[in-house]
């Protein structure tokens, strides 16, 4: 039976129809423009479009259940989502709106658990016991996988790193508070702190091609010395064997070098670092691949 994921992001909605036996190489797989701007029920319709898209590609039927990876998570206690910075989804009834709109059940993640679901059973982390995800894009988040099982938590927000406060920092997020690791490490970001030094304003991956500019070099020492800082308390917590970093700014080669891991072995309640840091090795497809895997159990 083939399996159907969306993973719905800011910017984009990406639709996929895979076969369990294949997971890796899809049978359709499309995008269409999240446009969230134009508020909650045009990205309903958007959602429809896509599903509707994935039927003609495919020549398949929709199935009796899609997973969808979704910015922030559906609070247990109410179905409704929530943390989300996509901000017209946030006290919606996104799930249930999806079921009676697609005429199908409808299973939602958080898209760094489904990102962190398959990288740590089909991609970088396949083999490792405990696995955290994380995501450096536009947002921060993370994603738990603990033999093959994700982890959501009794609020739904197990993994969710980028909304830890980080000492001596006072910028305001979007979710209120100051200081989280998000108003940080995610990429605009940094090329804000960047711009504030330099005057300039350039993509991440300019500023990390600058390599005697005295602002870039700044600005790449702290995203390393922060990631350092943040990425140690959830070793200290939960040990895990490895981290699968994704996103933007998980493409910079400097995340995966010696001097970061004795950045984060600094914070670290340890003589050594055994944890392994790994680059993502299913690309943007990631999201996708782990909502399909989201109805696995019962397909």
């Amino acid at each position: 039976m083939h399996v159907w994921g969306l993973d719905l992001g800011g910017t984009k909605i990406e639709g996929a129809v895979l076969d369990p036996g294949c997971p890796t190489r899809p049978i359709a797989r499309l995008r269409l423009p999240t446009e969230s701007s134009k508020g909650y029920s045009h990205v309903l319709s958007q959602i429809a479009g896509v599903v509707a898209a994935l039927e003609r590609e495919s020549g398949f039927p929709r199935p009796s259940l899609i997973g969808i990876g979704t910015p922030g998570a559906i609070e247990p206690s109410t179905g409704k989502l929530k943390n989300s910075n996509t901000q017209c989804l946030n006290g919606m009834p996104l799930r249930d709106d999806l079921e009676k709109l697609l005429g199908t059940g409808v299973r939602c993640a958080n898209d760094a658990n489904c990102f962190a679901l398959a990288e740590a059973t089909l991609g970088a982390a396949r083999g490792e016991g405990v696995v955290m995800g994380l995501i450096l894009g536009t947002g921060v988040g993370g994603g738990i996988v603990v033999h093959g099982r994700m982890i959501q938590g009794i609020h739904g927000i197990a993994g969710e790193w980028g909304h830890n406060p980080i000492r001596g920092e006072e910028t305001s997020c979007y979710c209120g508070r100051k200081g989280c690791v998000e108003t940080v490490l995610a990429g605009p970001s940094l090329e804000r702190f960047f711009l504030q030094r330099s005057g300039r304003s350039l993509p991440l991956r300019e500023i990390a091609g600058l390599d005697n500019d005295p602002h870039a070099i700044a600005t790449l020492q702290r995203l390393q010395q922060k990631f350092g800082e943040t990425v140690a308390p959830l070793i200290n917590i939960l040990d895990p064997d490895a981290i699968v970093v994704g996103g933007g700014v998980g493409n910079l080669p400097l995340l995966y070098e010696e001097q970061t891991r004795k950045e984060i072995l600094k914070h670290t309640f340890n003589t050594e670092l055994k944890t392994k840091i790994l680059k993502p090795t299913l690309g943007d497809s990631a999201g996708v691949f782990g909502a399909a895997m989201l109805t696995y159990e019962t397909s």
